[in-house]
């Protein structure tokens, strides 16, 4: 064999690995981005800073501090998220409802992290809602100065919230009348615009009288818990002891007149749904069959109660 043939061999191969080694050297590193945090606390007056945030600082930091025990403190090593800018990422992702990566550069963190804060802050924000979001009676004398109607618990009704498609598998039964994929989200406010009750687990393709009767307010109604007080629905809803629809064919001026105050007294939940600048659905789909005929029994059991509120009040 001849030896001099493996030592220039060799020696070729040796010398690439030197040319391919020393290209390596010159070539510029990779240097990992980091963003330069800003305190927006500090950086913004209060009307930039509301504006961006639809929360005032008083707010954010009453915020921070009820959902400080539930999300997860990360060190400052490694540039890690403070609660604050956690809450600040979640919120701003909340008033605009953009892109995660929109919302992670603003904070100057990567997407995959943007969308983890966002799961986090947002399952311990709605750790609090027993504590902020329950239903009072207090609210039945500022209802009555809206139209005069009397015995007002709140107003009801439901909003969709546009969303993703889930899946391929169960991705249609998100899909609302409208056509694009949603959560048909109940609520009930005061007189104030303050929720009294939220029911967000329904699709898009349920009804609205569907999402009452399974509720636990539906439930609570029945048992009485509320005395002789009573909601305000629109027509996509049951007409029930304790909670008043609309008369969809007036024939006195005692029941115009009934409309009329009803309109304006639930006029309050609609405002509501706008003051989140969610879209609110207004038209609702037939009901099934099936359902349509219980309905309309106990619709027929529970006029009676309508008829005396309208001689009483409004005749």
């Amino acid at each position: 064999m001849d030896l001099s043939i493996l030592s220039s061999s060799d020696s070729s191969d040796f010398e690439d690995l030197i040319l391919i080694s020393s290209d390596e050297e010159d070539a510029p590193r990779r240097c990992s981005r980091r963003m330069r945090r800003i305190n927006y606390m500090q950086s913004l007056d209060e009307t930039d800073f509301t504006f961006r945030f639809r929360l005032s600082k008083p707010a954010v930091e009453l915020l921070l501090n009820e959902i400080m025990p539930f999300i997860r403190v990360t060190s400052s090593r490694n540039y890690g998220v403070s609660p604050l800018h956690q809450l600040l990422l979640s919120l701003r992702f909340y008033a605009l409802g953009t892109m995660l990566i929109s919302v992670a550069d603003f904070v100057g963190v990567s997407k995959s992290t943007a969308s983890r804060i966002v799961r986090d802050i947002s399952s311990a924000i709605a750790r609090l809602y027993d504590k902020y979001i329950f239903v009072h009676q207090n609210g039945a004398e500022k209802f009555y100065t809206i139209a005069g109607f009397p015995r007002v618990l709140g107003a009801i009704d439901c909003t969709h919230i546009r969303i993703q498609s889930p899946c391929h598998l169960i991705g249609e039964e998100f899909r609302n009348r409208k056509g694009y994929f949603s959560i048909n989200v109940q609520g009930v406010c005061d007189a104030d615009l303050r929720l009294m009750n939220v029911v967000a687990r329904w699709p898009g393709s349920a009804h609205d009288a569907t999402i009452f009767n399974n509720s636990i307010l539906r439930a609570q109604c029945d048992a009485g818990e509320f005395g002789n007080r009573w909601m305000l629905g629109d027509s996509a809803y049951p007409n029930r002891p304790y909670l008043l629809t609309p008369i969809l064919n007036p024939s006195t001026a005692a029941d115009n007149r009934y409309n009329e105050a009803h309109i304006k007294t639930r006029n309050t939940v609609e405002r509501n749904f706008n003051l989140q600048e969610v879209p609110s659905e207004v038209e609702v789909p037939a009901l099934p069959a099936e359902d349509y005929i219980e309905e309309r029994w106990q619709e027929e059991l529970d006029i009676t109660q309508r008829r005396d509120l309208i001689n009483n009040y409004f005749s």
